[in-house]
């Protein structure tokens, strides 16, 4: 066997969402829609930078009117894979935070093969510090910065809140991020870089292990304290992978000392599951900007 129980073959289907889900082109296509109307109505800045380099945008949508209060401020972080997909396809999710009173940044992020792992996680970090910095300027509480990610956008959530800030970026402080939710996560990266995905991603066993959050939170000594607040959500009908990576996390992140919060998500798919952020009222808007 090439991972755990599966052969080449085993292992490239486990992760093969586009085949799992035949319907995959009509989410897409529906994303670009309702993301596109989305920017029709709420109030959004397109294309701020963030970051030191073209792919580092993101579009900010704002809440409001605040009364004089800052509000809190969400970040979103697109799955496909690390190598697909961008912040055009999920302005939607605006939909459901917006109406919750925060204000929302959907964020690119440069994709493989053009850049590698590190990079990718450098860049999300660099959206993180960004926010925080600028949560009094856009009229948000720095306190009250939250994360969500679906797919490889859940992993890249589990990185930025397991990053050693101060370390990243001296002038924040050792937990910017009040917490997150990770719908759909990777947080093991070994089976990644063993299947067909790895031909475009690149992954080396080192930076499969550095970019691992199952390996971080591992890694992460005693002294730092329990990890932030965390959601999980997995669609029910999604592979048998998806769901060990999903337990195995949360399993290491409340021996860590703060069980995650478990949204369920029964008869969703790997692409169904995320259109739950567009209900202001249901349990994944309510997790991913109170995740506690």
């Amino acid at each position: 066997m090439l991972y755990r129980d599966y052969d080449q073959a085993g292992l490239d289907a486990q992760y093969n969402m586009r085949a799992a889900v035949p319907a995959y082109p009509d989410f897409v296509d529906r994303w670009a829609a309702a993301s596109a109307a989305a920017r029709r109505t709420h109030d959004v800045e397109t294309d701020i930078v963030y970051g030191d380099s073209a792919a580092q945008k993101l579009d900010l949508f704002r809440a409001g009117p605040a009364g004089g209060r800052r509000l809190p401020l969400h970040i979103f972080i697109h799955g496909g894979y690390w190598q697909a997909m961008d912040k055009e396809h999920f302005g939607y999710v605006a939909d459901g935070i917006v109406p919750r009173g925060a204000h929302l940044a959907v964020i690119d992020y440069a994709l493989a093969p053009a850049v590698d792992m590190d990079e990718i996680v450098r860049q999300v970090r660099n959206a993180v510090a960004w926010a925080w910095r600028r949560a009094a300027a856009i009229g948000a509480d720095p306190d009250r910065l939250t994360v969500s990610g679906h797919s490889a956008g859940g992993h890249l959530t589990a990185m930025a809140l397991l990053t050693d800030w101060p370390a990243f970026a001296p002038d924040l402080p050792p937990r910017p991020l009040a917490g997150g939710l990770a719908v759909s996560g990777l947080y093991d990266l070994e089976p990644i870089r063993l299947c067909y995905l790895n031909e475009v991603i690149g992954l080396t066993p080192d930076s499969a292990a550095r970019n691992s959050p199952l390996a971080g939170l591992r890694d992460r000594p005693a002294a730092a304290g329990p990890p932030p607040p965390l959601a999980l959500c997995v669609g029910g009908l999604e592979t048998p992978e998806f769901h060990r990576q999903q337990a195995a996390f949360a399993d290491l992140w409340t021996a860590a000392g703060a069980a995650p919060r478990i949204v369920e998500a029964p008869g969703r798919d790997h692409f169904s599951v995320v259109d739950g952020l567009a209900d202001p009222d249901g349990p994944l808007v309510r997790a991913a900007l109170a995740p506690g």
